[in-house]
């Protein structure tokens, strides 16, 4: 038996595992934002509440370890930002330990049971709030020991222009500290930035979508910039990793028609030739963090 988290700003989702396809979720928990000992204990009630002796806790959090000093980078949880979690939470916990970023998990989760289940190389794709990613080759996360591959939405890599005719894109300032990143127009924000940019209108991106999808010209010129913008930085990512399969996650791909967009574009992009759709709505649509935790922690325990 395993224990598994995944962990992001507003909650703790926790479940029992006795392997990738048999997760049985727990009651979610508020996670505490300022006090580590109250996060520790947190997750001490999940384990309590599962009963029984785990062999080991995976989870699936928000933040990046740094894979040289094993501490997180993590600003949506400040209590466990700079602390070496996994080894942490072991002394705490009495548990072995293993952590990975919840994009890498996501990738994981479609790689083991998902979309990208038959292919060798699975790049996952995140366009929720923001642009994420992660990449499993064989199998295994690139980010076995931690690190920042597959962070596609962050580096100054947008055009200039975009769109049928071309206009002007503004650089904007990102997250990051950097400026003109994909994650500041891929994501339902970034979206809804472009939309106000072009047409001076505030929209939600679920409103923006919709009004595409029923023939609105303001909303059809915003969603052919936006994929004009974000197609070539994943074009390129495809072309790096040699991915046969980009399962996407996030609040966008619930849009399967923006996603056929994405993918046409993506597909005219690149090297190789797919007569087959590239870019796909992820598999895990149910919780996909506790099933790449799950296959973490599974395929920690094998290894």
């Amino acid at each position: 038996m395993i224990i598994c988290f995944d962990i992001g700003g507003s909650a703790i989702k926790g479940a029992i595992t006795h392997s990738p396809e048999r997760i049985f979720p727990l009651p979610r928990r508020t996670t505490p934002l300022s006090d580590f000992r109250r996060f520790v204990a947190t997750l001490e009630s999940v384990l309590d509440e599962a009963g029984g002796l785990p062999e080991s806790v995976a989870i699936s959090i928000t933040g990046v370890i740094d894979p040289q000093t094993r501490r997180i980078k993590c600003a949506n949880i400040p209590c466990i930002d700079g602390r070496e979690l996994a080894a942490e939470l072991e002394a705490a916990l009495h548990l072995p330990v293993v952590i990975a970023n919840d994009a890498d998990c996501f990738a994981l989760a479609e790689a083991g049971i998902g979309a990208g289940r038959d292919h060798r190389i699975v790049f996952g794709a995140i366009l929720g709030t923001g642009v994420g990613g992660g990449l499993v080759v064989d199998g295994k996360l690139i980010n076995a020991d931690g690190g920042f591959a597959g962070e596609w939405g962050h580096a100054p890599a947008l055009a200039s222009e975009a769109g049928h005719p071309p206009i002007a894109i503004p650089i904007f300032d990102c997250g990051c500290g950097q400026r003109g990143c994909v994650d500041t127009v891929g994501g339902a924000r970034g979206l809804e930035r472009l939309h106000t940019t072009v047409h001076d209108t505030s929209l939600s991106s679920h409103e923006v979508i919709d009004a595409w999808q029923n023939g609105n010209d303001e909303a059809a010129r915003t969603i052919d910039i936006f994929v004009d913008l974000i197609s070539s930085p994943l074009a390129l990512v495809v072309n790096i990793t040699g991915a046969t399969i980009v399962p996407v996650g996030g609040g966008l791909s619930n849009s399967e028609a923006l996603l056929a967009e994405i993918d046409g574009a993506v597909r005219g992009r690149i090297l190789r030739r797919f007569d087959r759709p590239l870019v796909v709505r992820g598999e895990c649509r149910l919780e996909p963090g506790l099933i790449g935790a799950a296959l973490l922690g599974f395929g920690e325990k094998v290894t």
